[in-house]
C-alpha cells in the first residue's frame, strides 16, 4: 500500500469527545449542544446550520476559558502513536475538523501532525461573539479540501487514507481508497472499508501492515 497522505477528523477521532461540548458545559448547556451535535453527526441535520446554532449558544463565554479548555482536552488512545507510526512510513498526516483552531492548533503541537484545517471562533473584548469562520464550515468542506491537497501533493485516492466518525466525514470518504470509520455513526460505517470499534487508533496499523 503506497500511502502518502492520512487525514484524521479531530472531535471523537483524534480527541476523545466533542470540543464544543466541553465549552458548553461551562455554560450549563452541554445537553442542549450535544443533542444538536448528535443529530448533525448522524446526518439528520445540515452541518453548517447545526454548527451556527451551536456556536451561537456559546456567546459570552470567556475566550481565556476557551483556550484553557482547548489545552486540556483528552486525546484518543493511540493518537500520538499512530501519527508517529505513519510519519515513520513517510506519510503526511493532516487534521480536518468541523471544530475549532484553538483546539486543533494546540493538538498539532502535542500530537505532531503536519497541518490542521478547522474553524475560528470569533471573539471580541475577550468574549465569544457567537460567530465563526474558517475552512470546515460545510458538509462538503472536508472532501473539497482533500481534493485540493491531493492536487497540491500530486497524489491519488489510492495513496490517501481518511479516518473519521460522523456524517461530515462522508465528503472526504469519496476521495480516499482507505476509509476508516472509527467508533463511528452508522451513516459513515456504510461507506467505510475499515471499521474500528475499539477506542485505540493504533488498530489502524493492523490493516496497513497486513
Amino acid at each position: 500500500m503506497d500511502l502518502k497522505l492520512a487525514v484524521f477528523d479531530f472531535d471523537s477521532t483524534l480527541m476523545d469527545g466533542e470540543t464544543i461540548d466541553f465549552f458548553a458545559k461551562e455554560l450549563g448547556i452541554e445537553e442542549k449542544v450535544s443533542r444538536i451535535t448528535e443529530e448533525a453527526m448522524a446526518g439528520r441535520l445540515d452541518f453548517f446550520e447545526s454548527l451556527m446554532q451551536r456556536v451561537k449558544l456559546l456567546e459570552g463565554l470567556d475566550y481565556a476559558l476557551v483556550e484553557k479548555i482547548s489545552h486540556s482536552l483528552p486525546y484518543m488512545p493511540g493518537a500520538k502513536e499512530i501519527i508517529d507510526a505513519l510519519h515513520v512510513k513517510g506519510i503526511k498526516v493532516v487534521c480536518f475538523s468541523g471544530g475549532f483552531r484553538v483546539a486543533t492548533g494546540y493538538a498539532k503541537e502535542q500530537l505532531g501532525f503536519d497541518a490542521d484545517f478547522s474553524n475560528v471562533l470569533h471573539q471580541k473584548d475577550g468574549k465569544l461573539t457567537g460567530l465563526l469562520g474558517g475552512d470546515m464550515m460545510f458538509g462538503y468542506s472536508k472532501g473539497d479540501m482533500l481534493q485540493r491537497i491531493q492536487s497540491l501533493m500530486g497524489i491519488t485516492t489510492a495513496q490517501t487514507l481518511v479516518c473519521g466518525d460522523g456524517a461530515n466525514d462522508l465528503s472526504m470518504f469519496a476521495y480516499a481508497d482507505t476509509r476508516v470509520a472509527f467508533c463511528a455513526k452508522e451513516i459513515l460505517k456504510k461507506e467505510a472499508n475499515v471499521i474500528i470499534e475499539e477506542k485505540n487508533l493504533m488498530k489502524i496499523m493492523e490493516y496497513l501492515d497486513a
